[in-house]
């Protein structure tokens, strides 16, 4: 059995609600529910939430919530590694047989069902625990400054001064959309940014992180023109 689960907090503090916020007249959970339901990778689709508004409106977009998320790990320290434990951990005592769980994540818009199977397809390589997002930096890491109280300037790779852009190794950050693992990596809290995990790029224009507001604003804009 493969698994989606999408954690869903009530308590975010930079932009209220947001994992429910409408976004182009949808709460933004709906687009990562669909999402996961348009890939067809999924035998269980299920929100890990502490919030019974949010449970709702899952539940409304064709999501599960089989259990409500304990207080314990539904505040601003809990990891998402805890959550992914606590819901894989309910799903096997409740004898769901598991093989890979995908952790999906409530604020991601601008996913696409395309590149969940290409993440569940990496799986299939038994040297492979994890497949999640990235995308690429869109200017060179190597020629990233830092600024001093006065607003001085200093590189951090000094030695990269002259290099031209096109000789500078191309960087990749996480994308911040889905994370797919096979069930143990998960349960025994395997590293993920490790050799044995699979990098699935996606291109830039469909990657926004949206934690302030100004994030927020920046992703209506480029959702409008996609």
């Amino acid at each position: 059995m493969n698994i989606a689960i999408i954690p869903a907090r009530g308590g975010s503090k930079r932009i209220p609600r947001k994992n429910i916020k409408l976004f182009h007249g949808k709460p933004m959970i709906a687009y990562s529910i669909e999402a996961a339901q348009q890939s067809g990778c999924f035998d269980k689709i299920i929100v890990s939430t502490d919030d019974q508004e949010i449970a709702d409106i899952a539940k409304k977009y064709g999501a599960e919530v089989p259990f409500i998320r304990p207080a314990a790990i539904a505040d601003d320290f809990a990891t998402t590694l805890d959550v992914m434990q606590h819901a894989i951990k309910w799903c096997e005592e409740h004898e769901w047989i598991i093989e890979n769980v995908c952790c999906i994540y409530a604020t991601a818009p601008f996913l696409q069902d395309k590149y969940l199977a290409e993440g569940l397809v990496a799986l299939t390589n038994p040297l492979i625990k994890y497949a999640f997002s990235v995308a690429s930096f869109s200017f060179p890491i190597q020629r990233a400054i830092s600024l001093s109280e006065l607003n001085t300037v200093s590189m951090f790779e000094p030695e990269y001064a002259s290099t031209r852009s096109q000789d500078l190794q191309e960087s990749y950050h996480d994308a911040g959309q889905f994370y797919w693992g096979k069930v143990n990596a998960f349960k025994c809290g395997d590293a993920m940014f490790s050799p044995h995990s699979k990098a699935i790029v996606i291109p830039r224009k469909y990657v926004q992180d949206i934690d302030t507001d100004e994030d927020w604003d920046m992703a209506l804009a480029l959702f409008s023109v996609l």
